[in-house]
Parts: C-alpha cells; structure tokens; sequence
C-alpha cells in the first residue's frame, strides 16, 4: 500500500480509498477500515490530514462570513449616505442588534 487517498462510510461501515505500490490509479481500491489494521500509520497519517483540511477550510468560511458582511454594511452605507462618525454611533448598535 502507498497511501490512503479517500475515506467514506456505505451502510455504517468505513472505508478508505487505497492507492497500491507499483499499480496505476486504475487499480486504487476501496477497502473496509478492519482490512487495513496492518496500516495504521498510514491511516493515521490520513486522518491527521484531513483534520488539518477540515479546520483550514472552516477558516476559509469564515472570513468568507465576515466579507460578506463587511460588503453589506459599506452598501448600506452608500444607499443612506452614511459617513462613518454618523454610522458607528447610530446605526452600527442597531444593525448589531438585528
């Protein structure tokens, strides 16, 4: 075995996608999690990269949240002609509210 490349679960049981020595990626195969208890590095190894993926894209969503909000409230701002003095102390505890 290479590497792991996939992971799923069909009816409650997990399996990985392996990727094998010396074999094109035709032959990568779906294997049950019990099939690989002689690779747990490699499973390990999966698993600790797809944490690592899971938490930088939570990061991604997140600033993508806080732009879309910064572009609402700058649109707000040109549609009432808001300066920002006039903004932060009138409107910004209201929108925060809401």
């Amino acid at each position: 075995m290479k590497r792991i490349l996939n992971k799923r679960k069909v009816r409650g049981v997990i399996k990985y996608l392996v990727q094998w020595k010396r074999f094109i990626t035709k032959h990568n195969s779906w294997e049950k999690e019990k099939n690989l208890e002689n690779a747990k590095k490699l499973v390990a190894e999966f698993e600790r990269r797809m944490n690592t993926e899971v938490r930088r894209q939570e990061k991604l969503d997140l600033v993508g949240k806080k732009d879309f909000k910064r572009a609402e409230l700058y649109t707000a701002k040109m549609l009432y002609g808001w300066n920002n003095r006039n903004f932060k102390n009138k409107y910004l505890k209201k929108l925060e509210r809401s």
